[in-house]
């Protein structure tokens, strides 16, 4: 039997048919439908194991990152600032795809209203800048401390930390608020699912039955301006540091440099590799089952949170010193 189509409205469920103007305005929210991860409905339950692991790794990772930099004061300072930050980030891009995703893996929970899924989307692409911003950061902050080390304290003081902070926030909050505010202009037409596992930007607006241009266009251009733009900045910094670096006299020395910026590259390549590997699968992999362009979309968002303290745990001395010494305290 063919499915009647309709036709949806933000905040109202409107039935639709080709050969009838007149519509039955109902007060009911207007929810969309998560499919999870098509095809793979079966393998739900497995799937969510690796994914609650990364989630529950990400957690206790960034709040030792945190909990760590606040009680030791030898690491209150410029890169320890922005590596907190970084981790408020990766809490809260983590957490606002894992609660959906999982539940609709355990519970088969797949509806979500309008603007829950608005809501998820600006957070996700809103945090996801508010990352890229930190890391040119951090760049920044590697360059003056080996380019510049004797006014590193006083180039970046507490001050020019907290104003950098807060234009990386404005910029991903201000950034990014034109994809919710366009989204929620369309109507959407035939159809209220959405073939994802949380509320993707592109696989939303293709819903809709207007002209969706502007919303493509735009996250376009964010995405090759915007990241574009922080890739060059952070390209431009390391340049200058490894030409800093290899101008050393002795080898030592110049080890000893390159591994106080090693955890920040090791980081960077963890959090831009992904997202352009799911960027080209989906412009140029038209062969790619959409199953894995799925799980793909979940890994890049998950995975750089789980990795980011692992990475600085390991790598920096002073953390992993101050890690080491909580457990042989707890241990005696």
């Amino acid at each position: 039997m063919q499915e009647t189509p309709f036709c949806l409205r933000v905040g109202h469920l409107l039935p639709y048919s080709m050969s009838d103007s007149n519509t039955t305005d109902f007060t009911n929210l207007f929810t969309f439908i998560l499919l999870g991860i098509p095809g793979l409905e079966a393998a739900h339950v497995w799937i969510s194991i690796p994914f609650c692991t990364m989630y529950m790794i990400a957690i206790l990772g960034n709040i030792t990152i945190l909990f760590i930099v606040k009680m030791e004061p030898s690491l209150h300072g410029s890169m320890y600032y922005f590596l907190c930050m970084l981790a408020i980030i990766d809490l809260v891009l983590s957490t606002s795809i894992v609660h959906k995703t999982l539940s609709i893996f355990w519970f088969n929970s797949r509806e979500i209203e309008f603007n829950a899924c608005l809501t998820q989307m600006y957070f996700i692409h809103c945090f996801s800048v508010m990352g890229s911003g930190i890391f040119v950061a951090m760049a920044l902050d590697r360059y003056v401390a080996i380019c510049d080390p004797l006014r590193h304290s006083t180039i970046l003081t507490n001050p020019v930390v907290a104003k950098i902070g807060l234009s990386v926030v404005l910029r991903g909050g201000i950034v990014v608020l034109p994809h919710p505010l366009l989204a929620r202009r369309w109507s959407y037409c035939r159809t209220n699912i959405i073939p994802h596992s949380y509320c993707e930007h592109i696989a939303m607006v293709k819903l809709a039955c207007a002209d969706i241009s502007a919303s493509r266009y735009y996250e376009l251009s964010v995405a090759f301006l915007l990241t574009g733009l922080d890739v060059f900045f952070i390209t431009v910094s390391y340049i200058q540091i490894l030409r800093a670096i290899f101008s050393l006299p002795t080898k030592d020395a110049r080890l000893k440099t390159f591994r106080t910026c090693s955890s920040h590259l090791c980081v960077i390549l963890a959090s831009y590799i992904p997202p352009l590997f799911s960027f080209l699968t989906h412009r140029f992999g038209h062969n790619v089952p959409l199953h894995f362009h799925i799980l793909i979309a979940n890994v890049y968002l998950l995975l750089p949170p789980m990795l980011h303290p692992i990475i600085y745990g390991v790598s920096t001395k002073q953390i992993r010193d101050r890690l080491l010494q909580l457990f042989n305290h707890k241990g005696t």
